[in-house]
C-alpha cells in the first residue's frame, strides 16, 4: 500500500501554489551573481520595508526567545483603530494566505461550495479543495470579475464567494459602486471574502468603504496584508475584519502564536510610517507608467492595473521567460492562471524597470530569429 493513499482524494489532487523564483535560485542555476539578478515576480515593495520597522523589529530581538502575544492585543488595537472596527472583529493572520485558509477552514465542508472568478487569485481554489469543498470557477468580463455571472453562480451548497480587489495577476478593478452592489445582493448565508491585498495602491475614491460595509454586511469578511504596500513580505503578516461571530469562527481553527513578535512590531510601526508609504505609492505611479510606455513603444498589449504590478501579452511567454532568466531578470509567467500569452510583472525601482524592459526588448527578438 501506497502511504499516500491514507490522504484524502481531494489532497491527492492539489497541485500545489508555486511561488515566484528566488533571486538565490536563478543565481545557482544560470552561475550569475546574486547582486546582478532583477525580481519582478512576486508584487514585493522595491523599497523595502519602512525603517520605522525595521527600528522595531531591532527592540523585540532580545526577546526572541519568548513566545509572541498570541492575541496580537497592540496589533489588533492599532488595527481596531485604524479601521473604526472592534478587537472582536479582528483575525490576525500569517500573511494574508493564512486568513483565507481560516475562512475556508472554518465555513467549508465536503458538502459545500466557494465561488470565484476565472484568473483571480490561486489560493481559492486552493484553500476550497484542501477541505473537499467544490469550487465554482465564474468566466470573467475582460480579465476582471463580472458581477453578475458571480451572482448567477451561487449554488443553494454556496457558502463563500471569493472577491480579490484589485485583482491579482491581472489588476482589475471592481469600482466601490458596483463592488457594493454585488454585496447588496448576495443571499445573507454566504460569506462576502473580500481580498484587499493591494488596496494600498488605489486612490482614495477608489477604496471600499469597510468601515460602513462590516455594519451593515454581517455577511462580509475584508482580508488586508501587509506584504505589499508596507513591504514586509517576509515577515508574513496579514488579517481579516469580519463580524464579531464570524471572527470568533476563525479564530477557532486559527494556529496559536501564527503571527511573531517580529511581525507583530514592524506592522504597528509600518502603519505609523505615513510618509514612507506614501514614497512607495509615488513610486509605483512612477514605476507603472514606466512599464506601459515601455510596452506600447515595444507594441505590446497588456491590461491595465490597480496593484503594483501589471501583466503584459508576449506572444510566447514560456519561451520570452526563458530568455529573460538567461539575463538576470525574473518576471512571473501566469500559464497556471490560463494565460500562457502573459507574463506579470511587479513594478521596480526606476533602475530595475530598465534592465527588465531592455532585456524584454532582448527576448523579443531573439524569438523573431
Amino acid at each position: 500500500m501506497d502511504n499516500c493513499d491514507l490522504a484524502p482524494l481531494h489532497v491527492r489532487g492539489i497541485a500545489p501554489y508555486q511561488p515566484g523564483k528566488p533571486i538565490a535560485e536563478l543565481a545557482r542555476e544560470m552561475d550569475l551573481l546574486e547582486c546582478d539578478i532583477v525580481k519582478l515576480a512576486s508584487n514585493e515593495n522595491p523599497l523595502g520595508a519602512s525603517p520605522r520597522a525595521l527600528a522595531a523589529i531591532e527592540n523585540v530581538l532580545m526577546e526572541v526567545a519568548r513566545y509572541p502575544d498570541g492575541s496580537g492585543f497592540t496589533l489588533k488595537t492599532a488595527l481596531a483603530q485604524k479601521h473604526g472596527v472592534e478587537m472582536n472583529q479582528i483575525v490576525l493572520g500569517n500573511g494574508s494566505n493564512d486568513v483565507l485558509e481560516l475562512v475556508a477552514r472554518a465555513f467549508l465542508t465536503p458538502q459545500t461550495s466557494a465561488v470565484y472568478s476565472q484568473y483571480a487569485f490561486a489560493v481559492y481554489p486552493l484553500a476550497t479543495q484542501a477541505v473537499g469543498a467544490r469550487g465554482i470557477e465564474v468566466p470573467a468580463s475582460n480579465f476582471g470579475h463580472d458581477p453578475e455571472a458571480l451572482l448567477a453562480a451561487i449554488a443553494e451548497d454556496t457558502r463563500i464567494l471569493f472577491i480579490a480587489n484589485p485583482n491579482n495577476p491581472t489588476g482589475t478593478l471592481l469600482e466601490p459602486e458596483r463592488l457594493l452592489n454585488l454585496i447588496e445582493r448576495m443571499p445573507g448565508n454566504v460569506l462576502a471574502v473580500l481580498d484587499e491585498a493591494y488596496t494600498e495602491y488605489l486612490p482614495n475614491e477608489l477604496r471600499s468603504d469597510i468601515t460602513g460595509w462590516l455594519k451593515r454586511f454581517p455577511n462580509l469578511i475584508v482580508t488586508r496584508t501587509f506584504s505589499k504596500a508596507y513591504g514586509l513580505a517576509g515577515l508574513r503578516v496579514g488579517y481579516a475584519l469580519a463580524s464579531p461571530q464570524v471572527a470568533d469562527m476563525m479564530n477557532r481553527v486559527r494556529q496559536p502564536f501564527n503571527v511573531n513578535a517580529f511581525a507583530q512590531a514592524a506592522a504597528v510601526a509600518a502603519m505609523e510610517d505615513i510618509t514612507f508609504l506614501d514614497e512607495c505609492l509615488e513610486i509605483n505611479r512612477a514605476g507603472m507608467a514606466q512599464l506601459t510606455d515601455g510596452f506600447e513603444r515595444l507594441g505590446l498589449g497588456y491590461i491595465p492595473s490597480r496593484g503594483n504590478f501589471i501583466a503584459v501579452r508576449v506572444g510566447d511567454a514560456a519561451a520570452v521567460n526563458r530568455s529573460l532568466l538567461t539575463q538576470g531578470v525574473i518576471v512571473r509567467p501566469i500559464a497556471n492562471y490560463g494565460m500562457p500569452e502573459h507574463l506579470r510583472v511587479s513594478v521596480g525601482l526606476e533602475g530595475e524597470n530598465k534592465v527588465f524592459l531592455l532585456a524584454l526588448e532582448r527576448a523579443l527578438e531573439e524569438l523573431k530569429k
